[in-house]
């Protein structure tokens, strides 16, 4: 019988090189550095951060609210947007004068943005001023009056989570409470 060697005939696989803790390390960390893609997208915002970037993407969107704003000078113009599991979109508009009065906003946090005009706000560390784009996160309890002190009108949104079940009025402004013993 004859027997032929062929040239191509698979040579046998040189053996794998050994893991090291460094490649073992670059793996995890690649892992690590996708694990977020991989996770399932959250039906609502649960972070602060993330109804900070709620507040974010409704105010970018014009075209949800703009056509929504109504001015009205006997009281505080209000439209609820949105509601989700645990939160509250609001619209809000502020004749010249208009102030919400001293509150707070009880078990509530929230973030107020200013779409258009501007808006002072009186805490009991001062006053802030706040223009469009501004974003201002409320812890829960926190006292604070807002008020349009300009000749325009302002435009706000405000997100409350949980949603807002309470808005305790308090009888004196946020910066005089400071000063009064507890």
């Amino acid at each position: 019988m004859n027997s032929t060697y062929s040239a191509t005939s698979a040579a046998p696989a040189a053996p794998a090189a050994p893991a090291t803790v460094e490649s073992d390390l670059q793996i995890a960390g690649d892992i690590l550095a996708v694990q977020h893609l991989l996770q399932p997208a959250r039906e609502h915002p649960a972070t602060v951060a993330e109804f900070v970037g709620l507040a974010r993407s409704v105010a970018e969107d014009r075209a949800s609210w703009e056509h929504l704003v109504r001015y009205d000078a006997t009281t505080r113009w209000y439209h609820r947007l949105r509601t989700g599991p645990g939160y509250e979109v609001w619209l809000l508009s502020w004749v010249p004068g208009q102030g919400s009065g001293p509150h707070d906003h009880g078990a509530s946090s929230g973030v107020m943005t200013v779409l258009e005009g501007e808006l002072t706000e009186h805490t009991a560390r001062g006053r802030l001023t706040h223009r469009p784009g501004t974003q201002r996160v409320l812890a829960p309890g926190r006292a604070h009056e807002v008020v349009n002190d300009t000749l325009d009108g302002a435009v706000s949104l405000h997100v409350y989570f949980p949603g807002l079940t309470e808005m305790p009025m308090h009888s004196c402004s946020p910066a005089e409470s400071a000063s009064v013993p507890a």
